[in-house]
């Protein structure tokens, strides 16, 4: 496939994709503090699996209990494409798989040590960026509990290509890695500074090389695409 080359301004939907990860130091968390979050936090009584009112084609699945905490959905449009929405379904019953086996191994382990044991979770939701004639653009925020201090927390992007009905890496509609990160790099750092300094309350300091506020290269990160026209990228 010929590689998409878009106008210089036509990115910025991308570095605000880039954006919320890298803004903020990060903070000491706790399983309880994701009660505060939109993810749902682990122990919530919910006793059994349930599949919540959903638009035609979505798909939205969770299941509470002692064990663990699993919820994973996705929306219409996703769903509407049957071979996009089978490698969602199957990644729905991997993630869970892998959870329940994670769970029931530690709580064997802890119980064994005489140590309590806390519900393990695993939480996906995935959102359209923006749909057009030959691409679905997708977006997914995730946590994960193992059992430690805090949970992991990230993002997930997800391309799909409607002619060629198969899911891409959004890196592969540019010339290369390299040159995506050099197109963007200037602005996307100028905006992420502005964005720390809103969170922080204070300006990060012009030439700083403190550890949390050096720029990051944004084509190492998750690079989500987007549209300002609804027609392309």
């Amino acid at each position: 496939m010929r590689p998409f080359r878009p106008a210089l301004s036509t990115l910025a939907p991308i570095a605000l994709g880039l954006l919320a990860a890298s803004c903020a130091k990060p903070a000491q968390e706790t399983p309880a503090t994701l009660a505060s979050s939109s993810m749902p936090a682990p122990g919530v009584a919910e006793p059994a699996e349930t599949a919540a009112a959903r638009p035609e084609g979505a798909r939205e699945v969770r299941q509470s209990n002692d064990l663990f905490e699993f919820a994973y959905s996705y929306p219409a449009a996703a769903g509407a494409v049957p071979d996009l929405k089978a490698q969602l379904d199957a990644e729905l019953d991997r993630q869970k798989a892998e959870l329940v086996k994670n769970a029931e191994e530690q709580r064997a382990e802890r119980r064994e040590a005489g140590f309590p044991y806390h519900p393990l979770g695993n939480w996906t939701e995935w959102k359209v960026v923006t749909d057009l004639p030959g691409w679905l653009s997708l977006s997914a925020r995730f946590s994960d509990y193992q059992g430690g201090a805090h949970p992991n927390h990230g993002f997930a992007t997800l391309l799909w290509d409607r002619q060629a009905n198969e899911r891409r890496d959004p890196i592969d509609l540019f010339i290369s890695k390299q040159a995506l990160s050099q197109a963007i790099r200037k602005d996307f750092c100028a905006a992420l500074d502005r964005e720390r300094g809103k969170r922080r309350g204070e300006p990060v300091r012009p030439g700083s090389t403190a550890e949390f506020d050096r720029c990051i290269d944004p084509a190492e990160s998750t690079v989500i695409l987007g549209s300002s026209s609804g027609r392309a990228f």
